[in-house]
């Protein structure tokens, strides 16, 4: 057995407003897990994180080899997390260390425009790096799109940045 993942998410703002109280609300994960080695080792956004879990979902912040290394142990076959990760090379490296994605796919929620990315849509920008690790999850049997909310149409991520360009 695995634990069961909920949502895999890619949002460079890893736990907001969004994820604490729309998300939680429709997956109901009993935990969430901010996989990221950089917020690992910084105290302060840790535990800033770690507040704005909602009651119902603890949150951690784990390094990308914690999470492989707990996906795997029968421990944790209890969690029914929700994943958030900064971006999709990071979540593509989850992928190549064994976590299996396929049965929720990967959600891509908000990615900030930063120089040398394109404006996929208002809330989404990629780069080339992106897209390299998008289809790599799509390779893999992964499917990745972008939902900003639930209550958004799923929009599938590759054709987004083939759109603009991207490929």
């Amino acid at each position: 057995m695995t634990m069961t993942i909920k949502l895999a998410r890619v949002d460079n703002r890893l736990l907001h407003g969004q994820v604490a109280t729309v998300w939680t609300k429709t997956v109901r994960p009993n935990r969430i897990l901010v996989v990221s080695d950089d917020v690992a080792q910084d105290q302060l956004r840790k535990t800033l994180i770690v507040q704005a879990a909602p009651a119902e979902a603890k949150a951690n912040v784990i390094t990308l080899a914690k999470m492989a290394q707990i996906y795997r142990d029968a421990r944790f076959d209890g969690f029914q997390p929700i994943v958030l990760m900064e971006t999709l090379p990071e979540m593509a490296s989850l992928v190549d260390q064994g976590v299996d994605l396929t049965a929720t796919g990967v959600n891509v929620g908000n990615l900030a425009y930063t120089a040398g990315k394109t404006l996929l849509t208002a809330s989404l920008s990629a780069d080339e790096a992106d897209v390299a690790a998008a289809k790599k999850l799509v390779a893999a049997g992964v499917d990745v799109y972008a939902q900003t909310v639930p209550t958004d149409r799923k929009q599938d991520f590759l054709k987004l940045a083939a759109k603009k360009g991207l490929s």
